[in-house]
């Protein structure tokens, strides 16, 4: 299937790559609108009991919108509230706040329109007004409050302005400057760094290109979405932590293997096919496997979850299709130009030898000669920083979530610490079918149960057969024991009690979180044990998989904990320690979990692919870690520079998950992928790869194995590098250079004017200019021979690395060059440089015992320059070969094939042999 669409993608590249560019770009403008379609709703379980309670007061009363705006005036300093002119200014500025807003405003209560004592304190010096929006759902009265948040201020008076929607807005600006600042910011430096990485502008673009269309495609994606769902607010940061962060680092992986590719010697087209088929492979199953972890969240009851599962499998889905289409559309198009605009030195590929020879197969050797000295210490310490888990608390979403000093959390902690009764989060007791005797002695058991700053009181009138009781919590951040209480009280016959209200509902959930969590770890866990297996083809490598992304999980989440509950380092980081809300908790397990493992898979993949090909257990462990070390590496940091934008997040959610996610990818990317993996399985040694035989049959009948390729070059030579050969190339000879065996000896050469022949020069290898038939466009190097041929000049040393003797000086009858490996007992006749060979037939080699080595010029070789020939042709007509690729050998006629006869630049063919029988005579 891979290899078929490798194929296909490169052949139809053009119109894959202006299909899908086009879709994701309408798609990414339909999500422009995004932002104003998102709700804060949808933290709590639509079926416990605080749902059904505010659903049962909302149907009776009308949408509680009594703390939806609480504004809070001070007076002056030596005035009170009741000052006339204060009065007047205030009394003015509601007024125009009805009157120019008359569909948003509700209705106004304040101390002005009441004289109440209840909405002023007793120094006279604060009272506050209640504005109550209109809007059906949490969307549309978050959208009200957006149009009249502006319009508070009073010149010369203190206005503080409070109350859930004001807070809930807050929370949404800070979210929205997080996913500008990491778009903003985040993208140039994540840029920078893939340039270091591949060492060129074009090849680090293009994960860069695949990220903002991925972010294009799933924010169209959600936008469709809101118009059958509420999507919360949270989801778009989601989307662009998650998908900037996959799609760049899918866009470094194939790139990386494109490159590697080419390097071998592979077209253009092989090498897109060869990159699907395994790094493209790989890339869907990773994404297959965060796809499982995100739509684990899909279990939990909350509209919040739902909203981030789906911001979540849109973003890996977007990422792995840009991957799949694009990238190979545009690698097809560009070839060996993806190192354009770069640093030679930067985007240099290594070959295989110098990868196994690197700094990460250094350190595999070292590991897995010292396997347990290793894997102990690691797994102690890491089991040590779970220990401070055993100290995380829950709660709800309030105003400590925004930073100390946001203007919106100073105003609602003002008015808590004034109006300590009238606090935004009261508990309610919602009684259905009681009379007056039965609601009497309900109200006296609920204010027997203590925790509270006052007794229960109605706060709304007997409608339907509905009251409702409320009061305030002392602590509403440990409301557990009051909630169960209270619905421990016995309900009359006929009567039906419910406890609603926020601190209710945050406890509802944190309860629905507890009852479903232990269904999605094992529905993770399950799944991506089968999956792993059907790719690897071992039941081991899962199981050890799992138990890893366990360890890097709980060690994150016990960091966490002493970091945001404990308060270590809040001071810096600017938050205030307290409760996380439950939801966190799910969401981290799905997004740690998925990236933990996804970096296992591309570790995995190479071992599996050496294994593949023969190697042993320890081979296998240190060709994938030599090959993925690198990567995986900047992969990491490529995700820590993203998820680095949301650590300045103002809120402290998205602050968790950012340092959360750095502290994983710290430890998975580096101490457990590069240390403890290889340790560990050079401790279970050739039982990695162990599976009952009826589960390997079942995964070789399906098929999803891992792909070993096969080796398509054959007996090409290496691809030549920078750097000094180790022989010397053997110059070919032409029948222009006739006279300089046998000046007696006619030539039937095609009569034309002599070329001027260039003295002789040192060039970058040390060949120089000698008398002979002049080659149009610089020198190919040509497959080295055995050669008998006068030395005209002396041949001057070598740059780098010491060559063969010079050779003799011209004689009647030359001694043939020995060579290097088998010395000649007899002057040999010198063999044509054969063509490159087609694809249906072998490639023709000199000798079958003796592998060609890499050529190098000689002194007598002729460097003439034509002005016909293009730049880059080689004496043949073909194609320099660049650093860090393979040689092209170039197709050649079938006229210039035959037997060792070559065409002379100014004559007939003629063979050397004539040529040698001609030098005798």
């Amino acid at each position: 299937m891979f290899t078929r669409w490798g194929r296909f993608v490169y052949r139809r590249r053009r119109v894959v790559l202006a299909v899908m560019v086009i879709a994701l770009l309408i798609a990414g403008g339909i999500g422009l609108g995004l932002g104003s379609r998102l709700s804060q709703s949808g933290y709590d379980d639509p079926a416990s009991q605080s749902t059904q309670a505010a659903q049962l007061a909302d149907a009776t009363f009308g949408r509680d919108h009594g703390s939806d705006i609480l504004v809070l005036y001070t007076a002056p300093e030596g005035k009170t509230v009741d000052d006339p002119q204060l009065t007047q200014e205030i009394q003015a500025s509601l007024d125009r706040l009805k009157t120019e807003h008359p569909g948003v405003i509700g209705s106004v209560i304040s101390y002005w329109s009441t004289h109440a004592t209840i909405f002023t304190d007793d120094s006279k010096q604060h009272a506050f007004a209640r504005v109550e929006l209109t809007g059906n759902t949490d969307t549309e009265t978050l959208n009200q409050f957006k149009t009249v948040k502006n319009d508070f201020d009073i010149p010369g008076v203190k206005v503080e302005v409070s109350g859930l929607q004001p807070i809930g807005d807050a929370i949404g600006n800070g979210m929205e400057e997080d996913t500008r600042r990491a778009e903003v910011i985040a993208l140039p430096l994540v840029a920078l760094l893939l340039f270091f990485v591949f060492g060129g502008v074009v090849a680090a673009s293009l994960p860069v290109i695949i990220g903002v269309l991925t972010i294009a495609g799933a924010t169209g994606a959600m936008w469709v979405m809101t118009h059958f769902m509420d999507i919360n607010t949270f989801a778009s940061p989601v989307i662009s932590l998650i998908g900037l962060g996959l799609a760049i680092d899918y866009g470094l992986f194939i790139v990386s293997r494109f490159r590697e590719e080419i390097a071998e010697g592979y077209d253009t087209g092989a090498a897109v096919r060869r990159t699907v088929m395994t790094a493209g492979r790989t890339v869907v199953f990773s994404a297959t496997l965060l796809l499982v972890c995100m739509g684990g969240l899909l279990m939990f009851p909350q509209g919040f979850l739902k909203s981030v599962a789906l911001g979540g499998i849109f973003a890996v889905a977007f990422a792995a299709i840009a991957s799949l289409t694009v990238l190979p559309a545009l690698l097809g198009m560009l070839g060996h130009r993806v190192d354009a605009l770069g640093l030679k030195f930067l985007r240099r590929t290594k070959t295989q030898e110098e990868i196994e020879s690197g700094f990460w197969a250094r350190t595999t050797d070292w590991v897995m000669k010292h396997p347990a000295v290793v894997a102990a210490p690691i797994v102690i310490v890491m089991l040590l920083l779970i220990v401070p888990f055993k100290n995380i608390q829950f709660g709800g979403l309030s105003e400590t979530y925004l930073p100390p000093n946001n203007p919106t959390r100073v105003a609602q902690e003002h008015f808590d610490e004034l109006f300590p009764k009238l606090r935004t989060d009261p508990i309610n007791l919602v009684i259905e079918n009681a009379d007056s005797q039965q609601l009497s002695q309900i109200a006296r058991a609920a204010n027997q149960v203590p925790g509270f700053t006052g007794k229960f009181t109605p706060s709304q009138a007997t409608t339907n057969g509905v009251d409702v009781l409320s009061s305030t919590l002392v602590d509403s951040m440990h409301p557990q024991s009051q909630i169960n209480a209270l619905r421990a009280i016995p309900a009359p016959d006929g009567v039906r009690i419910l406890v609603g209200g926020t601190p209710a509902s945050n406890q509802d959930s944190i309860d629905a979180v507890g009852a479903r969590l232990p269904f999605m770890v094992i529905f993770v866990i399950l799944v991506t044990t089968i999956l792993m297996f059907l790719a690897f083809g071992s039941l081991v490598l899962p199981i050890k998989a799992v138990l890893m992304s366990a360890l890097s999980l709980g060690s994150t989440l016990g960091i966490l904990t002493w970091i945001f509950i404990d308060g270590h380092g809040s001071g810096i980081s600017n938050f205030t320690p307290g409760p996380l809300m439950v939801a966190v908790i799910p969401l981290m397990l799905a997004i740690l979990f998925g990236l933990s493992t996804d970096y296992e898979v591309f570790l995995l993949s190479r071992m599996v692919e050496a294994r593949e090909q023969g190697a042993t257990t320890t081979e296998a462990i240190r060709a994938g870690t030599a090959h993925t070390g690198r990567i995986i590496t900047a992969a990491a940091l490529i995700l820590i520079m993203v998820t680095g934008a949301f650590g300045f997040s103002e809120i402290v959610m998205m602050k968790y998950i950012a340092y959360g996610m750095i502290a994983a990818l710290i430890l998975d990317a580096t101490v457990i992928r590069m240390l403890l993996v290889p340790a560990v399985m050079q401790l279970l040694g050739d039982d990695c790869w162990w599976a009952p035989q009826w589960m390997k049959k079942i995964q070789r009948k399906i098929g999803l194995g891992e792909i070993q390729l096969e080796n398509e070059l054959g007996d090409r030579p290496a691809p030549v590098r920078d750097r000094e050969p180790l022989t010397e190339a053997i110059p070919r000879i032409t029948a222009d250079l006739t006279p300089a065996f046998a000046a007696d000896a006619p030539a039937p050469v095609k009569p034309s004017a002599p070329q001027p022949r260039p003295k002789p020069a040192t060039g970058g290898s040390g060949g120089a200019a000698a008398q002979g038939g002049s080659e149009s466009g610089p020198r190919a190097t040509s497959r080295p021979v055995p050669v008998l041929r006068p030395v005209p000049e002396p041949r001057p040393a070598p740059v780098a690395k010491p060559a063969p003797e010079a050779a003799p000086a011209p004689a009647p009858r030359p001694a043939p060059v020995p060579s290097q490996r088998q010395p000649a007992p007899a002057p040999q006749p010198v063999r044509p440089r054969q063509p490159a060979p087609e694809a249906a037939r072998p490639t023709p080699q000199p000798a079958p015992s003796r592998p060609a080595p890499t050529p190098r010029a000689m002194p007598w070789e002729v460097a003439t320059e034509s002005p016909a020939a293009p730049e880059s042709a080689g004496a043949n007509g073909s194609e320099v070969p660049r650093p860090g690729r393979r040689r092209r050998i170039p197709e050649t006629e079938a006229e210039t094939t035959s037997g060792g006869r070559h065409r002379g630049e100014d004559g007939p063919r003629v063979t050397v042999s004539e040529l040698l029988r001609k030098h005798r005579e």
